[in-house]
């Protein structure tokens, strides 16, 4: 059964950095695009980032480039979101999420499978 799992999220005072996983079981990812999407109380889900497994071509949102990275790892099956430079403003519940593709996307209709989320939180 596929699955995706996301862990790394918690409490960082804003400049902070946080790092997220998302674990991928029951498929293997190389056919797949990998996004992460956020979505804080009362707002709409936004694309964060998305990486084609295949050939490792990356997304991501202009208010976020320069701070947030993603890369994944084959062997072990798992995309990560490196979060630096962390602002309030960045607080919500982190997705991943997955579409058989090999074209990014920032519409997370376009995606099939997604993990639980993970919560992040900025505050002092």
């Amino acid at each position: 059964q596929l699955q995706l799992v996301e862990s790394g999220g918690g409490l960082v005072q804003p400049g902070g950095s946080l790092r997220l996983s998302c674990a991928a079981s029951g498929f293997t990812l190389d056919d797949y695009v990998i996004g992460w999407f956020r979505q804080a109380p009362g707002k709409e889900r936004e694309g964060v980032s998305c990486i084609v497994i295949k050939d490792g071509s990356t997304y991501y949102a202009d208010s976020l480039k320069g701070r947030f990275a993603i890369a994944r790892d084959n062997v072990k099956n798992t995309v990560y979101l490196q979060m630096n430079s962390l602002k309030p403003e960045d607080a919500a519940v982190y997705y991943c999420a997955a579409e058989r593709s090999t074209k990014c996307s920032d519409y997370p209709y376009n995606y099939d499978y997604w993990g639980r989320g993970t919560q992040v939180t900025v505050s002092s």
